[in-house]
């Protein structure tokens, strides 16, 4: 009897091993086919490209662009301030121009899926401003950065602005003005004034 007894359990347990790893086999190959399905279609990807220039059109420095915020990166690689982003998605990108010395604008690049060779692009001048459509990718600069100020010359008109200056003003006009006033004094309260 108890031989018998063993003899079920252990066919019951090798049935149930043999239904987990029949489970187990067939979802290693669902998730193999699976991968195999969504590699088998390319990703859509093009290449955004773009120029920078100054107002002046004079040279621009090598000068470094992110999309969405470092994701992507290019830098300036002409004299001329073109620039390009390889195997972009699909999706709405934000473009940054990282300077140190000129300010541009922030720009809203936008991939479709159905129009990957015609992205759109929306130019945000500063926070707050109207966007502007761009039918190409080429920023201008709107202003530089001044991070110095020059050292104000001297003026004494300056010093009147000082608070010490002020009373020591007062106090040399007291010394000259009290006499005057002791003068004006009877000389029974000037005596009481020694």
């Amino acid at each position: 009897r108890k031989l018998k007894m063993a003899q079920v359990l252990s066919s019951s347990r090798s049935t149930s091993m043999r239904q987990r790893l029949s489970v187990i086999v067939g979802a290693c190959f669902a998730l193999l086919g699976a991968t195999a399905d969504a590699s088998s279609t390319p990703a859509a990807v093009t290449d955004v490209c773009g120029r920078l220039r100054l107002p002046d059109d004079s040279k621009l420095n090598t000068t470094r662009i992110t999309l969405d915020d470092g994701e992507y990166t290019a830098y300036t690689k002409e004299a001329d301030g073109s620039f390009c982003f390889y195997n972009v998605g699909p999706g709405v990108h934000l473009l940054d121009v990282q300077s140190n010395h000129l300010l541009f604008s922030q720009v809203k690049v936008q991939l479709l899926n159905d129009a990957m060779d015609d992205p759109k692009f929306v130019e945000y001048p500063y926070a707050g401003a109207a966007k502007f459509p761009l039918t190409k990718l080429i920023l201008t600069a709107h202003a530089s950065y001044e991070f110095f100020q020059p050292k104000p010359g001297f003026s004494p008109f300056a010093m009147l602005k000082n608070p010490m200056f002020l009373m020591m003003i007062v106090s040399v006009g007291l010394m000259f003005v009290m006499p005057k006033m002791m003068e004006g004094l009877d000389p029974e309260q000037q005596e009481q004034m020694r």
